[in-house]
């Protein structure tokens, strides 16, 4: 069965030496396509990894008005 979803991760370059030296991978969002109405919805994740619908825009055929929504990040709660 394939996946009905697509994980948004932030990638950083290593930033503390103790560290080491592997780049950080840290989820942000999650869209995930309904086939039954082909629809995107928007989630976000929570401080512990959980993932909630985001409410600010609906459920959308066009994935790039979800992206842009990430991008710009009105709430604070993508990107913090």
């Amino acid at each position: 069965m394939a996946r009905s979803h697509l994980t948004i991760v932030e990638r950083r370059p290593p930033w503390r030496a103790n560290l080491g030296p592997d780049w950080t991978r840290r989820p942000i969002a999650r869209l995930h396509y309904t086939k039954a109405n082909k629809t995107w919805t928007l989630f976000w994740r929570d401080r512990n990894s959980r993932f909630h619908r985001y409410g600010r825009v609906e459920p959308s055929v066009n994935v790039g008005e979800l992206i842009d929504e990430i991008d710009c990040d009105p709430t604070c709660i993508v990107w913090g």
